[in-house]
């Protein structure tokens, strides 16, 4: 299921940063008596109650500021507000209710948005002061004390929020399919592939309204199996566009990727790889999600009969970091070896739910520390005990030692090597666990 998205919004140096960074438990935001300071949206994971959800930190917002930066903040703002499933409004009880506030607020109701009221800086504990009460004329219902420096009314600000998201309708679904995420940056042809998938192999096709306004879940059923392709769409690069449309895309991106079983990375042949593309395949493999990079607009590239060769060889140098990831170059324009997508998705969605018997896992074990001896540090060598696998999606092996502190990160590379030498895991990370005995 995706994880609801809440926008922490309101005018400059009211406390957002500091909010954002109590909320999420990490100090993420950068807290400074400026305004300004926060320009572009944060975002991080959160949970309450067992319920997870997305917070993303917002700019300042300036409604009527002629500043190109504070202009490009509000648009930063306004592009959260418009995906998020509930906005927190935050305004500050010392300087009470400003044009600003009531400009912003207008702003927030016009959006059709639901809105909870933050009164941060409510510091004492106790009966709060009577200018809290000024608030209720923002017309946006009770508003909720806060400190965002002490968290005090955090959690009454929490369950306003999750009392908002209308959860009954963010419906998973069934186990059978497999839950394929479509990124990259915009106009790599994200949605030109799906649409072709959904054209070509039309046995059932549906398109269901997604979490949010711009994405969208088409399922597909065909001879190789169910699908359902979350789409990152409605974000384009366009003439002279700020580059802040083009980073919120990396937002969707990451949404995206923590619902999906499989992370295609779509990549423009004409552009090649860019630190964008390194940002989102680093997310999808921070997640332990199976991938597949495809290489878009193939069709349009001049080659010759060494070309394919040379640009895989980039990639790999490129996407070092995922040494696993399986290479397909494909045209959604044409369907030049599109077909050849559903068996790859098939397949690392299987690796990456291998699951290796704890006996042959000890033979390989056996094997491999026998070929390479383990390092040893000041006379004390290290010994591994066994290795046993604890989880899938990705395989999570944990290897019992005695000494973590010997275990150096190049021999665990070297027994992830011999693991994928000896098990087909291509297009899936690994995960290696150490512990001492006795943990």
């Amino acid at each position: 299921m995706s994880k609801p998205l809440i926008a922490v919004v309101g005018r400059p140096n009211v406390g957002k940063s500091t909010l954002f960074n109590k909320l999420t438990g990490q100090r993420l935001s950068i807290v400074e008596d400026t305004p300004g300071v926060t320009r572009d949206r944060i975002y991080a994971p959160g949970e309450w109650c067992g319920r997870e959800f997305m917070l993303v930190d917002t700019g300042g917002i300036e409604p009527k500021a002629d500043d190109l930066l504070l202009s490009k903040m509000r648009m930063q703002a306004q592009i959260a507000i418009d995906s998020a499933d509930v906005i927190l409004f935050v305004v500050d009880l010392k300087s009470g209710v400003t044009a600003n506030d009531a400009e912003i607020a207008h702003l927030l109701q016009k959006s059709g948005k639901p809105v909870v009221l933050c009164v941060n800086k409510c510091d004492s504990l106790g009966t709060v002061p009577p200018e809290f009460y000024e608030f209720y004329n923002l017309g946006l219902g009770d508003p909720y004390p806060v400190s965002s420096v002490h968290g005090h009314g955090t959690g009454d600000l929490l369950d306003a929020c999750m009392e908002k998201i209308d959860w009954e309708n963010r419906q998973d679904y069934p186990e059978e399919y497999t839950k394929v995420a479509v990124i990259g940056k915009p106009n790599v042809g994200k949605s030109s592939l799906i649409n072709y998938l959904a054209g070509e192999e039309r046995v059932i096709v549906s398109d269901i309204a997604g979490t949010t306004r711009d994405a969208t879940d088409t399922v597909i059923e065909n001879e190789f199996g169910k699908y359902i392709f979350i789409d990152t769409a409605g974000i384009r690069r366009k003439a002279k566009v700020e580059d802040a449309i083009e980073r919120y895309s990396v937002l969707r991106s990451y949404m995206a990727v923590d619902r999906c079983d499989v992370a295609v990375i779509l990549i423009d042949a004409l552009e090649g790889f860019t630190e964008q593309d390194s940002k989102i395949a680093g997310y999808a493999h921070e997640q332990g999600k199976a991938c597949i990079v495809c290489v878009n607009k193939w069709d349009a590239v001049e080659k010759d009969d060494k070309t394919m060769k040379e640009f895989t060889d980039r990639l790999k140098v490129d996407f070092s970091f995922m040494s696993y990831v399986p290479f397909l170059f494909i045209s959604a324009k044409t369907g030049q070896r599109v077909d050849k997508l559903f068996p790859l998705i098939n397949q690392v969605a299987a690796n990456a739910c291998l699951r290796i018997t704890t006996g042959r896992l000890n033979d390989l074990l056996g094997y491999a520390t026998a070929r390479v001896q383990p390092p040893s540090d000041k006379g004390k060598r290290l010994k591994i005990y066994y290795m046993t696998q604890a989880a899938i999606k990705p395989p999570t092996f944990v290897c019992f030692c005695n000494s973590a502190e010997l275990f150096h990160f190049s021999y665990q590379r070297y027994l992830e090597n011999q693991i994928r030498e000896t098990y087909d895991l291509t297009g899936t990370p690994i995960r290696l666990l150490i512990r001492e005995r006795g943990e």
